[in-house]
């Protein structure tokens, strides 16, 4: 089992940039595949971005050459780099770990996430 805390979120002007850490605990660390999703209020949660064991990572086409997700695995951390936000960006961010043999390929659905962090609210003023 494997506990996640966001942190890093806050209030900035669009075009601003924002970078969320979410620490993980437990010794297993590299054996999960780790995403982002965020949820907008009266909205579902949506995909961001994740990254596998190996290091693959997909982005959502909202985001993509604007965030950039990393992982330090000795840390038991995964980052959030997010760079010239928007208004539409303002959201609840959420950290996820996803069991299994997840090396090749990225896990992008809310339900192929075992483990959920509390979420941290990002917004961005206009």
């Amino acid at each position: 089992q494997v506990q996640l805390v966001e942190s890093g979120g806050g209030l900035v002007q669009a075009g601003d940039s924002l970078r969320l850490s979410c620490a993980a605990s437990g010794r297993t660390f590299s054996s999960y595949a780790m995403g982002w999703f965020r949820q907008a209020p009266g909205k579902e949660r949506e995909f961001v971005v994740a990254i596998s064991r190996s290091g693959i990572f997909t982005y959502a086409g909202s985001v993509k050459g604007r965030f950039t997700i990393s992982r330090d695995n000795a840390a038991n951390t995964v980052y959030l780099q997010m760079n010239s936000l928007k208004p539409e960006d303002t959201a609840v961010y959420y950290c996820a770990a996803a069991q299994g043999t997840w090396y090749f390929s990225v896990p992008s659905l809310p339900a192929e996430y075992a483990y959920w962090g509390q979420g941290t609210q990002v917004t961005v003023s206009s």
